[in-house]
């Protein structure tokens, strides 16, 4: 490595370096970056505080054709009726928001979220 060292007061402030060694250094950051946020998710999914979901579930959540509660209730196997139980609403309600984009509340879309065992993002 070619590096120009820019020194403040008898210190080192700047190392200056090559365009092509500063790309190199980048995608090595990277990099390590990425390991570290693979050796993480690893870590959560052994902990069991995340979960794997088969590549169709993920597929049906990011094309938005959609609601995604009624991906992730279907998901995990749920009737509206019974996550209606579980959330303490109707299933009517869930309907709604399923089917029709019926905006529901936060208090209702925690309790929705809790039932599935998701985030409350997972179901907005």
């Amino acid at each position: 490595m070619n590096a120009q060292i820019i020194e403040r007061e008898g210190k080192p402030e700047y190392a200056v370096v090559p365009y092509s060694e500063y790309l190199e250094l980048l995608a090595l950051a990277e990099d390590a970056r990425d390991v570290a946020d693979a050796q993480a998710a690893m870590k959560e999914l052994a902990a069991g505080d995340d979960e794997t979901i088969p590549a169709e579930v993920a597929a049906r959540l990011i094309t938005g054709d959609e609601h995604p509660l009624k991906v992730w209730r279907e998901y995990r196997g749920l009737t509206q009726e019974t996550l209606g139980n579980a959330a303490g609403v109707g299933k009517s309600y869930i309907s709604q928001i399923e089917n029709t984009g019926k905006t529901a509340s936060t208090k209702v879309l925690k309790a929705l979220a809790l039932a599935l065992e998701v985030d409350i993002d997972d179901v907005v």
